[in-house]
């Protein structure tokens, strides 16, 4: 007979962790339906608030800087002063936020209220993971992990559908409100339901506060803007690829300062000896660039070429929310029981072959059915993904560090997605621009939700087909990554 496995966490063993996390999924998924929510409405805010275009695009850019940027010192202090007491306040300061952007009057007011909210969205991020690690035995921890998978993969059909259906119906000014009451409740629940974990109180690294926080805004600003800007001139001397070399440099000399410390590290660099900690991060950024960078051409074919509403073309993600959901239980006690190696690679292989079956029927002609069934398959593959990635990246963790590889996770997958976001627009507009010569760069602004005529048809759409290739090609780094999985110690 095996030997019982260990039991390690932070609290007693009688202690029932799953109505904790419930609490805290509540206010996980709110911030990222709040990630992508804002896209469909964009139009409507632009109208609303008189403004144009590239003043309405730091509405979503502005949210994503603040939430990306801060996520290693969030982490981190989750460890020092205690996930429950950090995550309570970033929900409450995105709960106050979201009340300020929807009463706001004007296109800068909103970017400053996004600003804040993103700010608070870093803060319970790290802390859900953080939870998970220090609350569930490691032997079951998969379990718990497919319940934020889960909440991550819905959370990309709700926000699209949600913001259609609040932007036709009382207006876009409710893609905010409605995180009101919804933070409220998860306010109360987080209070009475997530335990107060012991705290792992040593000196904070304030130099190294300062490098990250810096090194991640310009390379963050640098990816995300650079096709703004042409990836050239900002203004003055400085230059995309100006920022975005300093931000590597000033990152390089962050990691630098973290191995020659000598007093407690913001980003303990021992936790990389921990080989699947770090294959987890690069499968993740993997994962978040393909994630990311598919909805973007997906959503510009369903609405540009086949003349769909926001809230018609949402409605085809239905498939892989409601099978990600469903599979995602089964996923996490495969996740317990089996080589992290195999079911891995199994998903994110899975979700390769979904992108690039998507990406042979993305035509004019092709039935809506067809559409359907790779989405129905990239479902399949976000249960056997999400969860699994997430609980062998943390499996191996010390206690007293799981805020500070929370917030590294978390770090490596917003980054991955701000690559796939630029990456994707990049090539966008030149698969147009090879597939329609002579038609202006921004046809898919002016364009998004009229069905394009049939002589421009065929060539959008064979555009976004292979666009869709980049992103299946990606995850195929993350299936390499998979199958270098060694054992957990559980």
């Amino acid at each position: 007979m095996a030997a019982p496995t260990t039991v390690r966490t932070d609290l007693p063993a009688d202690y029932r962790p799953w109505p904790a996390l419930w609490a805290m999924v509540i206010g996980f998924f709110m911030i990222l339906v709040d990630s992508t929510i804002v896209s469909v409405a964009t139009p409507a805010i632009m109208q609303g608030l008189d403004s144009d275009v590239n003043a309405v695009i730091w509405v979503t850019s502005a949210y994503l800087l603040a939430y990306a940027v801060p996520l290693l010192i969030t982490g981190r202090l989750g460890d020092r002063i205690g996930p429950k007491y950090v995550y309570l306040t970033g929900l409450a300061l995105f709960t106050v936020a979201s009340l300020w952007c929807g009463l706001t009057g004007s296109i800068e007011m909103l970017i400053i209220a996004r600003v804040v909210q993103g700010l608070g969205a870093s803060m319970m991020t790290p802390q859900t993971m953080a939870v998970i690690t220090r609350t569930f035995p490691a032997a079951s921890r998969g379990q718990a992990m497919s319940l934020w998978g889960a909440t991550a993969g819905v959370a990309i059909l709700v926000g699209p559908l949600l913001g259609g259906l609040l932007v036709d119906g009382p207006g876009w000014e409710w893609i905010f409100f409605i995180n009101v009451p919804i933070g409220i409740i998860a306010f109360a629940l987080a209070m009475r339901l997530v335990p107060k974990l012991e705290t792992h109180s040593h000196t904070f690294d304030w130099v190294g506060v300062a490098l990250s926080a810096i090194g991640m805004f310009l390379l963050v600003f640098g990816i995300q803007e650079g096709e703004t800007y042409d990836w050239g001139q900002i203004t003055g001397f400085l230059s995309v690829p100006l920022l975005i070399v300093a931000g590597l440099v000033i990152f390089g000399l962050f990691i630098f300062w973290q191995s020659r410390i000598r007093t407690e590290p913001l980003v303990p660099l021992g936790l990389f000896r921990d080989r699947n900690f770090s294959l987890s991060n690069i499968a993740i950024s993997a994962v978040g660039f393909s994630i990311t960078g598919m909805a973007f051409p997906f959503m510009l074919y369903a609405q540009v070429v086949r003349g769909m509403t926001p809230t018609k073309s949402a409605l085809l993600l239905v498939p892989m929310a409601v099978l990600s959901g469903a599979l995602a239980p089964v996923a996490g006690k495969l996740t317990d029981r089996i080589h992290p190696r195999t079911i891995t690679a199994f998903g994110l292989a899975l979700c390769s072959a979904s992108l690039f079956w998507l990406s042979r029927v993305t035509t004019v002609e092709s039935q809506t059915w067809l559409l359907l069934l790779p989405m129905a398959l990239m479902g399949v593959a976000n249960a056997f993904m999400w969860a699994p990635l997430a609980a062998t990246a943390t499996r191996n963790l010390p206690l007293s560090s799981a805020g500070a590889g929370s917030g590294i996770y978390n770090t490596t997958r917003q980054v991955g997605a701000v690559l796939g976001s630029a990456a994707i627009a990049a090539l966008i507009e030149a698969r147009l621009t090879a597939n329609l010569p002579g038609v202006p760069q921004d046809m898919s602004q002016r364009t998004s939700g009229v069905k394009l005529p049939p002589q421009l048809a065929d060539g959008f759409a064979m555009a976004m087909s292979q666009t869709l290739l980049l992103p299946a090609a990606v995850l195929l780094i993350g299936v390499v990554a998979a199958l270098s999985f060694t054992k957990p110690t559980h």
